[in-house]
């Protein structure tokens, strides 16, 4: 359909908890592809639905060449938290470290009602729980230590996009 252009820090939409997807209608169908066409661009590992002004629990992913969306995901985590370097399109040129759990599974479904489950670890860990913290309203700033928060707050109000 289309690329969608990125919500940035300060959109209010960015930290309202996302509503649940009930039926599968054309409108949750055209969400989709523009979460697949807006996530397929170079350097983008994952875009929730919120990040494109739309307040549903759904997201897309681009990791290792494969391309993917999931609706109504729950995130399960494990193993022992760790700081790792971070970015978010919706808080563009950051980069910080944010602790995430080593391995993640989402379960939710596609638009045909079938079930979904994405796990792993890695990159594909740090986008399952990066999306979804966006999906709960929560931008990866809340996973920052104080101090590197501090830091980056700093950097949002010297950019110049803010």
């Amino acid at each position: 359909m289309a690329v969608r252009s990125i919500r940035v820090f300060g959109d209010p939409v960015l930290t309202a908890p996302s509503a649940p997807i009930g039926e599968i209608d054309e409108g949750v169908r055209a969400l989709v592809q523009d979460l697949l066409d807006t996530v397929k661009l170079p350097g983008r590992a994952g875009l929730a639905a919120p990040q494109i002004g739309v307040g549903l629990r759904a997201f897309s992913y681009n990791v290792d060449g494969e391309v993917g969306y999931v609706l109504n995901p729950v995130l399960e985590v494990s193993g022992e938290p760790e700081a790792i370097g971070e970015g978010c399109l919706s808080v563009p040129g950051l980069w910080h470290d944010a602790v995430r759990h080593p391995w993640a599974r989402v379960t939710g479904i596609d638009l045909d009602g079938n079930e979904v489950v994405l796990e792993g670890e890695g990159l594909l860990a740090q986008a399952l729980q990066h999306e979804t913290d966006h999906l709960d309203g929560m931008l990866y700033l809340k996973r920052l230590t104080p101090e590197e928060r501090r830091v980056a707050m700093r950097e949002i109000r010297e950019s110049d996009w803010f």
